[in-house]
């Protein structure tokens, strides 16, 4: 059966999992659905239309599905999902999306939020991230997979930061950070490849290598972002071992709106 603490608050129109917990002086809402074995702390507010999968840890007095901090909402039903086996530590804030965007925020798998995390309306956060404490997100940001952010970092909204990338301590983001890169400070400027990440998830050496050279064409060459984004594509047909990689490269710059952190 479910474990809700007799001080818990919980709406029973919610949809919860026989095997949640439910901690001491939580609040759940009518819209929440809670997948199974997760566990929500005391002190824990869980609202909007918010869908949360299976495993998650919420440590205690998190607000999790708040409305987003936008002057235009005007309380549109939008959404909030997370995935599953995440871990939120303390005083984390999470909020629902926005009309003007996809009307959704989504978190997904296995990621490590640590106390203070704020994740903005409309943000989409990948799987294996790790946010350190007070690491912020403003509205509309996109983080990859297995992106690092350092202790009290924030991103500028509509940002996007690559897959496998590295943010340092107290950075400011203000353009998007392409995949693999580490950057760092305030103003904030790149420092190389995450070359210790990269080895850390099984990149082999010739990836790792390739990944060097395609950062030297971006950011030590000189050229122009268009002859260099020519260039990648030459050093992904020569070295096929890492074409995958320096695709991902090529892709995000492709797509950048706001021109990546140079």
């Amino acid at each position: 059966m479910t474990v809700i603490h007799p001080t818990a608050v919980v709406d029973p129109r919610a949809e919860l999992d026989d095997t949640v917990e439910i901690g001491a002086y939580s609040v759940v809402g009518p819209d929440v659905r809670i997948g199974a074995g997760t566990r929500v702390g005391p002190h824990v507010v869980i609202d909007g239309h918010t869908t949360i999968g299976r495993d998650n840890q919420f440590f205690q007095f998190s607000s999790i599905g708040g409305a987003p901090q936008d002057k235009k909402h005007r309380g549109e039903p939008t959404r909030l999902e997370i995935g599953d086996r995440n871990l939120v530590r303390e005083f984390c804030t999470f909020n629902c999306g926005t009309a003007n965007d996809a009307g959704v925020t989504r978190i997904g798998s296995d990621n490590w939020l640590l106390a203070y995390v704020h994740i903005a309306h409309d943000c989409v956060v990948g799987n294996n991230t790790i946010f350190s404490n007070n690491a912020s997100l403003a509205g509309h940001v996109h983080v990859g997979d297995w992106v690092i952010m350092s202790g009290f970092s924030a991103v500028h909204q509509f940002c996007k930061i690559g897959a496998h990338a590295f943010v340092g301590m107290t950075t400011s983001i203000t353009q998007d950070v392409p995949p693999y890169v580490l950057i760092s400070g305030n103003p904030s400027a790149p420092h190389g490849i995450n070359i210790e990440g990269l080895k850390r998830r099984g990149y082999t050496r010739e990836q790792i290598n390739a990944l060097r050279n395609a950062y030297k064409l971006i950011y030590k060459s000189g050229l122009p972002l268009e002859q260099a984004k020519q260039e990648l594509a030459r050093l992904e047909s020569e070295t096929p071992e890492a074409a995958e990689a320096l695709r991902a490269m090529r892709d995000f710059l492709d797509s950048s709106t706001r021109g990546i952190a140079r």
